[in-house]
């Protein structure tokens, strides 16, 4: 019985996509690959594939090849928002697997250039595992990237926690679903497309928010939660009809140490 080809599967973390963002580790696992696999994801996010394509332009200087993909589609009228998690990540897995005895079937070093970080709610090491589940032979490197989460609270130069206390990262689902959660002064909320914020009570309550970080069309906003709310809803709105889609994060606390402008626009 032959052994099944290994693959060694680099997840590249390459922050919020500009070139810029990438470390030295992350340039040099890119030049290692064998093939790097650029997902698409419909004309409304092409901004999103061209900047994978501008990451490789700037520092692929090996002999890797660059295939693109559709990436399948989450069904968003799953009986649950889990089962439809569960199903898109098997879709992605299978599509993985095509592409990768298609162009990689002897095995070799294939990459993905990953969104942030490949830790911090990134599907891709979940996928990677039921690749290895299925039966692939696989090894999974994992290169950090900068994150949405350090972006912004340097956007904003705030630190991420206050003096000696803990932070909590969340997900818009669960502020909205379970409110200010017990124990923490400062929260901060990723995937959040219905600004789960206007659920909560303002009172006492700083908002920093930021949008397209790290691109030229980066978006900043900081302030009371009371009066900056409604500006964040407006220029979420403005930047999503102009844009076609809109990545951002936002960081809430209870109290300030640290002033910020009412409104910050751009970088």
């Amino acid at each position: 019985m032959h052994a099944l080809p290994m693959i060694d599967l680099l997840l590249i973390g390459i922050g919020t996509g500009h070139p810029e963002h990438l470390t030295l580790q992350a340039i040099g696992a890119l030049n290692r690959a064998d093939l790097i696999l650029i997902p698409r994801k419909g004309a409304n996010k092409a901004d999103l594939a061209d900047l994978r394509r501008t990451v490789c332009a700037t520092h692929l200087t090996g002999p890797a090849r660059v295939v693109e993909f559709d990436l399948p589609v989450r069904d968003a009228e799953a009986a649950t928002y889990l089962d439809g998690v569960h199903d898109w990540h098997a879709a992605i897995a299978a599509t993985w697997a095509q592409l990768i005895a298609a162009h990689q079937p002897q095995g070799g070093r294939v990459a993905l250039l990953v969104w942030g970080d490949p830790s911090l709610y990134d599907s891709s090491l979940r996928i990677a595992e039921r690749l290895r589940a299925d039966g692939l032979a696989l090894r999974v490197e994992v290169i950090p990237g900068l994150t949405s989460l350090q972006l912004l609270t340097a956007a904003h130069a705030i630190p991420l926690n206050t003096l000696a206390a803990p932070v909590l990262i969340t997900t818009g689902r669960q502020l909205r679903d379970g409110g200010w959660p017990a124990g923490v002064d400062t929260v901060v909320v990723m995937l959040d497309g219905t600004c789960s914020f206007q659920r909560l009570a303002p009172e006492g309550l700083h908002i920093y928010w930021g949008a397209y970080l790290g691109m030229p069309q980066q978006l900043l906003l900081a302030g009371p939660l009371a009066t900056t709310g409604e500006l964040i809803l407006e220029a979420r709105a403005a930047a999503r009809a102009e844009q076609g889609w809109i990545m951002d994060i936002y960081l809430l606390r209870r109290g300030v140490e640290f002033a910020s402008p009412a409104r910050v626009s751009g970088k």
